[in-house]
């Protein structure tokens, strides 16, 4: 089991002890009124469509070089998400020492993303929180994987790239509730890759095959062993390390 006592500033009681000790996850990290009214304020003109999922970018894409035009977050996306994360000092070690970037990502049913890693465009530091359904994440580490396939390789913004491609067996299970946060961070960031299998359900669950079985929030809702999918969003906060201030001096400050 994995000592956590000398993982980042994230309290030890949060850290998934089967994995490294950079992967941390939070239940209810978020209230069931505060996912209504994130839900809700998503913009639906926004969405980029793609072959198994949809997207978003906020406050907007990065460019061909990585970087980001420096705007502000979106109201809806940053309080009080962003409050709480300088709570738990979940970006203290960044650049920025906060996020500046936040890709959405919805998953239907039966929806998923090949494996890959997030890479260098980002602080290795991913704050991750889900709405509407569970979820089951996978993850492998690299030494086990074929590096040199392309179907690893994630653009910045995620919308190539990953459509296509051999899906590996996983050999970690992390299963993500509806409003938890699920950090991962240095080694976890570095040294794995990460993706979601095209499922309508999720079967084999206990606390013999999900990693983060002691820390979730409802267990017994998967007594049966299953997760019946339905549409999940997910909120990835990353703090982008190029940014450029010509956005600002284009668009004026504060606008997106």
């Amino acid at each position: 089991m994995t000592d956590c006592s000398n993982g980042p500033v994230v309290a030890s009681s949060y850290c998934i002890r089967a994995l490294p000790p950079s992967f941390f996850y939070i239940p209810n990290f978020i209230s069931a009124e505060e996912e209504v009214q994130l839900l809700n304020q998503i913009p639906s003109n926004r969405w980029v469509t793609l072959s198994h999922r949809r997207l978003q970018a906020h406050p907007s894409k990065l460019t061909a070089t990585n970087t980001l035009l420096s705007a502000s977050l979106p109201s809806f996306l940053s309080e009080p998400i962003l409050g709480r994360f300088k709570k738990l000092e979940i970006f203290r070690a960044t650049p920025h020492g906060a996020p500046n970037h936040v890709l959405l990502n919805e998953y239907k049913r039966g929806e998923g993303i090949m494996m890959h890693e997030d890479g260098a465009a980002y602080a290795p530091v991913v704050a991750t929180v889900s709405l509407g359904t569970s979820i089951i994440l996978n993850i492998v580490e690299k030494a086990e994987s074929d590096l040199d396939s392309p179907t690893k390789k994630m653009e910045p913004d995620g919308d190539r790239g990953q459509e296509e491609g051999v899906e590996e067996p996983a050999k970690h299970r992390i299963l993500q509730e509806p409003r938890s946060l699920l950090i991962t961070t240095g080694k976890g960031y570095t040294e794995f890759l990460h993706g979601i299998a095209d499922l309508e359900r999720d079967e084999n669950l206990g606390p013999d095959t999900i990693v983060n079985w002691e820390l979730l929030g409802n267990p017994e809702q998967f007594e049966s062993g299953i997760n019946e999918r339905g549409t999940r969003i997910s909120l990835t906060y990353r703090d982008v390390l190029r940014v450029s201030n010509a956005g600002s001096r284009i668009l004026g400050p504060g606008k997106r």
